[in-house]
């Protein structure tokens, strides 16, 4: 279950502080959705905004998320950061299955693909009900942090309602029995971020306090200025192959908001 709104904000904020940066830093691993630079096979679906090549309302919001990974990239050492194509970028509102997991499920039950998209269908119906008459949700760029794995630019609702749109989706998607019983299941908590790359090698002798400062110094710009701003206007249901390919079908369920 997902957090309070409020609760939400002050994780968030705690979240991109040198301190929360610098103790992170410790223990980041290498990811093992890349080897030796090239992105693998890691298959799944997850509920997400459409890639930032497919949506032409957030333009804006996605040149200025390039810039910061390219701030970010020019600091680091060769081949220990692997950034992903700008065209690439979404925000994800709800992981479903990925990797191993997804290769088990799919040799055990040939009709999951199906019976998946039919399930997220229905979820997608029941969620509409809630957000008749509403406005889409609005997130704001707050700031970069450190995960085990990659590098982040992790955003917060502009208000409660465009935080209560998401987390209402995400109930209606994890509370669903069909669902469920296919065994997709909330695994983690909402954090809505856009991924800027991942680590790869991890140097022996990397310099973390150097990488820290430059995390603190790509926030404490973002907070002099206006924050940039992501409308959400669509949620999508997509199968990816690996961390940079994401696609649909036609005939695969959505949700517009505001209409």
């Amino acid at each position: 279950m997902d957090e309070s709104y409020q609760d939400y904000i002050n994780r968030v904020a705690r979240l991109t502080l040198p301190t929360a940066c610098s103790m992170q830093l410790q223990t980041i691993q290498h990811s093992p959705k890349f080897v030796d630079g090239k992105v693998v096979s890691f298959p799944g679906y997850s509920v997400i905004t459409p890639p930032s090549q497919e949506d032409t309302i957030n333009q804006e919001f996605y040149i200025q998320v390039e810039t910061i990974q390219q701030q970010l990239s020019q600091q680091l050492e060769t081949g220990f950061f692997i950034s992903l194509p700008a065209t690439s970028f979404h925000l994800t509102l709800a992981d479903l299955i990925w990797d191993e997991s997804y290769r088990q499920i799919i040799a055990e039950n040939p009709d999951f693909d199906r019976a998946l998209q039919q399930e997220i269908a229905a979820s997608f119906q029941q969620y509409k009900e809630f957000i008749s008459g509403k406005n889409h949700p609005t997130w704001q760029l707050w700031g970069v942090i450190a995960r085990p794995r990659a590098i982040m630019a992790c955003l917060v609702p502009k208000d409660q309602e465009s935080y209560d749109s998401v987390v209402q989706l995400r109930r209606c998607l994890y509370q669903n029995s069909g669902l469920i019983g296919l065994g997709i299941e909330q695994q983690y908590d909402l954090t809505a971020h856009i991924t800027l790359g991942y680590f790869d090698r991890i140097p022996p002798g990397l310099n973390r306090d150097r990488l820290c400062i430059a995390l603190s110094q790509i926030n404490d710009r973002l907070l002099e200025s206006e924050l940039p701003v992501l409308n959400v206007k669509e949620a999508q249901l997509r199968k990816f192959e690996d961390m940079i390919n994401y696609h649909r079908q036609p005939d695969w369920a959505t949700v517009k908001f505001g209409v």
